[in-house]
């Protein structure tokens, strides 16, 4: 498979009237790409972020709705994709054929356009739900997360048991082995093509911001600033060479193509800030831009606290970026929003000075913001009325929030561990943001220079077009029982095997095996040598003979280890299911039965799953109360973001702590049980955010739960709606169980009390959050 040509659009062709619909004339990739779904297959799109993909995912959705009167399935990674694409879908479609799945938020869930999270779909698949019965097309949003280690399995698994009848539209990020991921979708799928695109409809220059100026990264021949990507079309500029060096930077400050290129005179060809001798401040990061002319632009920080002390910045050194009109008409969005707070919830949210940077132009984006001002700060920058914003890297993924320009503070980030650089696919994947199709004729990424910048490395960074995607597919203890309950063991072992993991190591061992037939010849030679030699000379070629044997012995090994690596993990969670008796085998030829056990583990999602499951069985839970139930589903369902954060204090007194401590025996037994299986191991149970649960689902107000945890409102509403997706989870298998008479009088009562629990902790700003995409 490779990368198909453009092809004119065919008059009296569906394409053609969605075509003519259109303020934009259609991209060769994008035609290509449309045919191909109206000829009947499915295709995968790889191309840059910003070049215009999602024509091709409503193309599919036109197709279904006004063609063939079908059901369209949109799914997203993230529940901000999702509420964004649904509020566009409404927008084209008319609100009653659009609804939206997110787990927290269910609005029209049987309309024929559902937009919901990859999640949701996989469960959808598991528990054989009607509503796939007319379902042709699923487009698959960003499907280079199946990368992702966390979450990437769900894509495989969609892409695996989707019914065959429902087409796929696979969009995704220029990945350097689209066309192996292609292959592989097209042997489990049936017919797929591979549609590839490396054009960037709106070229981007690369820049360095020095003390000095705006200095571009490659320069072309005449000294004027080059288009990325790298050597090929410019070469890295030597001022930022002697910079580097230490010697100095001479024409730097006056070098013409420094900064944006366009009809804006001087003022925007590199005279900008001139500010030797000291460090480079966020505020003048913020200067520069402006004052180049690069704004709406967005500031990637790798840090919750550093996008907050970077606007704190601007607003005490005195940056304004608006005029009265834009400030009187973001103050009218403000107001509606935050029109219910009372004082101390707008004092514990920060209300007052969210606003000081809103009026102002400048605002930050990360997980710790309320989901309400995240999607304030999202609508404002779309309008241009918020000119600038500090980032995580959280925003790259996808959110329309299209900027004129992108600078990137520094070029390693944190991991949780230790920091790390940036991989050519963060950096390919942040700088896409920049460049406005149909808005901008250029767009600009912009590096901040510290003394630490390693110019070749960045030099690599912006020249590297793609990223490769690998597998993170691993068989779980859910997914077991719920292929189990659909097929034999044999039909789920040939479909694992079918699995882009297995994909992609079958392909591996080819190319190993290819080495070990070319050390093999070597072997020969090197035998027939110490046939010929004498002496010492005799003794090197038995050497090297001697070496390369075991060379090749590793070499098979490491084949024979490869091979059917998918089935033979899923063989070994089996045998630890039976162990636990969620499985049984009548006689060990059977197949394994999903037992009654087996139909709660079913309902049961997420990295602990099987943990859940027996705390359920084994009645771990007991003793508890509902804001105690709560919490200690926060317990099962927080991941700190630091390996060294501190145990919190523990509430509901002896009943919640001797609960604790049945889950925590649960899951070493179980921890001892994967290593002896030679399964992967999980992460212990946390326990630091069940006092600021316990304490919301008892009704404590919002801002004392905030203020004694000591985290932000968006990480709050964030862990909270996990809690209360995993106390859905265990009231649907309790109440599953009740109706199969198993252990009923137990399970339908902790069913109920994980449902008054649920309901205590979906209030305030949580229940304002799950809400919020109703209206705009």
């Amino acid at each position: 498979m490779s990368a198909a040509a453009p092809e004119p659009i065919a008059p009296d062709t569906a394409l053609a009237a969605f075509a003519a619909r259109l303020d934009y004339p259609l991209d060769g990739f994008q035609r290509t790409a449309c045919a191909r779904l109206e000829a009947g297959r499915s295709v995968l799109v790889a191309a840059p972020t910003g070049s215009g993909k999602t024509t091709v995912a409503e193309f599919a959705v036109y197709l279904a709705r006004r063609e063939r009167d079908a059901r369209i399935f949109y799914t997203a990674p993230i529940k901000a994709l999702s509420n964004q694409k649904f509020h566009e879908l409404c927008a084209e479609y008319g609100e009653e054929e659009v609804g939206l799945l997110t787990g927290d938020v269910t609005v029209r869930g049987h309309a024929p356009i559902i937009v919901m999270t990859t999640e949701i779909l996989r469960n959808m698949i598991y528990a054989e739900s009607a509503d796939l019965a007319d379902l042709a097309f699923v487009v698959l949003d960003e499907v280079h997360y199946l990368g992702d280690r966390f979450r990437g399995a769900v894509w495989e698994e969609i892409i695996l048991h989707l019914p065959r009848t429902a087409r796929i539209v696979g969009l995704s990020a220029t990945v350097s082995n689209a066309e192996e991921f292609g292959d592989w979708m097209h042997a489990v799928r049936g017919d797929t093509e591979v549609i590839l695109s490396e054009h960037r409809p709106v070229p981007l220059y690369q820049h360095v911001l020095t003390a000095r100026a705006l200095t571009p990264l490659f320069v072309g021949g005449d000294g004027e600033a080059a288009a990325a990507h790298g050597s090929s079309s410019g070469r890295l500029n030597p001022e930022l060479i002697r910079l580097a060096g230490g010697a100095p930077s001479g024409g730097a400050r006056g070098h013409r193509g420094a900064g944006p290129r366009g009809e804006r005179g001087e003022r925007g060809r590199g005279r900008a800030p001139r500010r030797p001798g000291r460090r480079i401040s966020r505020a003048d990061i913020v200067r520069a831009l402006d004052e180049t002319e690069l704004l709406p632009a967005i500031v990637f920080v790798f840090s919750r606290n550093g996008c907050d002390q970077a606007v704190r910045q601007c607003l005490y050194e005195g940056v304004v970026l608006t005029n009265r009109e834009e400030r009187r008409e973001i103050r009218r969005v403000v107001d509606a929003e935050v029109r219910g707070m009372s004082d101390e919830e707008r004092r514990v949210l920060g209300v007052r000075e969210w606003i000081a940077g809103l009026e102002r132009g400048i605002a930050a984006h990360h997980a710790g913001l309320l989901p309400a001002f995240k999607e304030v700060v999202e609508r404002l920058f779309q309008r241009r009325l918020v000119k600038l914003v500090f980032a995580t890297e959280t925003l790259a993924l996808g959110i329309n929030m299209p900027a004129r320009a992108v600078a990137i503070e520094r070029l390693d980030k944190f991991n949780g561990e230790q920091r790390v650089p940036l991989t050519s696919g963060e950096y390919t994947q942040l700088t896409g943001r920049a460049g406005r199709r149909g808005i901008d004729t250029e767009g600009h990424a912009v590096v901040v220079w510290s003394d630490g910048v390693d110019l070749e490395s960045l030099a690599h960074l912006a020249g590297a077009r793609s990223f490769p995607v690998r597998s993170s597919f691993r068989p779980t203890p859910n997914m077991a029982v719920n292929l189990l309950q659909r097929m034999g063991i044999e039909r789920v072992r040939e479909t694992l095997e079918l699995s882009f993991a297995q994909f992609q190591a079958d392909r591996a061992v080819v190319d190993q095996a290819r080495e070990l037939r070319a050390e093999q010849e070597s072997l020969a030679g090197y035998d027939a040598a110490v046939a010929r030699a004498q002496g010492s000379e005799r003794a090197r070629w038995e050497d090297r003979a001697r070496k390369l044997r075991r060379r090749i012995e590793r070499g098979r090994r490491q084949i024979a280890s490869r091979t059917g690596t998918i089935a033979r993990t899923f063989d070994r969670v089996v045998e630890q299911l039976l162990e636990l008796g969620y499985l049984r085998r009548d006689g060990a030829s059977a197949d394994p039965e999903v037992t009654p056990w087996g139909e709660l583990l079913r309902r049961i999602y997420g990295d602990r799953d099987l943990l859940v499951a027996e705390c359920l069985r084994h009645d771990a839970l007991r003793g508890l109360d509902a804001p105690a139930l709560a919490a200690m589903c926060c317990v099962l369902s927080y991941e700190p973001r630091r390996d060294d954060e501190g145990e919190a204090r523990l509430p509901g007194g002896r009943a919640f702590a001797a609960a604790l401590d049945r889950v925590l025996d649960t899951w070493i037994r179980l921890d001892e049980l994967a290593e002896r299986r030679r399964l992967p191991r999980g992460e212990m149970p946390h326990a630091g955010l069940a006092a600021t649960m316990h304490a919301w689902a008892s009704g404590t107000p919002i801002e004392l739960v905030l203020e004694r945890s000591g985290i932000g409102a968006g990480d709050f509403v964030r862990w909270t709606k996990q809690t209360i997706d995993l106390l859905d989870q265990i009231a649907q298998a309790c109440e599953a169980a009740e109706l199969a008479d198993l252990d009923a009088e137990r399970l339908g009562a902790l069913a109920r009390l994980a449902r008054d629990a649920k309901h205590r902790v979906r209030r305030g700003i949580v229940e304002t959050s799950s809400a919020g995409t109703s209206s705009r």
